[in-house]
């Protein structure tokens, strides 16, 4: 076997990252967005593509956080053989209200040749 030969860069299994921030909620002092990080869940195959399942907790911010539970958009190619998947949601309701958000995952696998 040719040692020179690269192994396929996009397994049928893989997870992404996700990171990023809520938008502001409240007014005046109250004021105030909270940040998340997690990884996605595996592949999960859907009309020809795939969705990742995402879960979150945020940060604490005046003494609570917030939790989501969704699932991301189907995969968007952004050339070169990768793909991010769009996340669009609202946290849970806690301490009174709850927040939006949008973010994109990272690339599945960055290092890859």
């Amino acid at each position: 076997m040719n040692e020179d030969i690269k192994k396929p860069c996009h397994p049928k299994q893989h997870v992404h990252e996700v990171t990023g921030s809520v938008k502001i909620a409240g007014c005046c002092e109250y004021a105030h967005n909270h940040r998340f990080a997690t990884v996605s869940s595996e592949a999960i195959p859907c009309d020809g593509t795939h969705v990742h399942e995402v879960k979150f907790q945020t940060d604490s911010c005046n003494g609570h956080t917030h939790e989501f539970c969704g699932t991301s958009s189907p995969a968007i190619d952004v050339g070169c053989g990768k793909h991010v998947h769009l996340i669009k949601g609202c946290t849970s309701m806690d301490a009174g209200h709850k927040h939006d958000f949008i973010v994109a995952t990272l690339i599945e696998n960055p290092v890859c040749d």
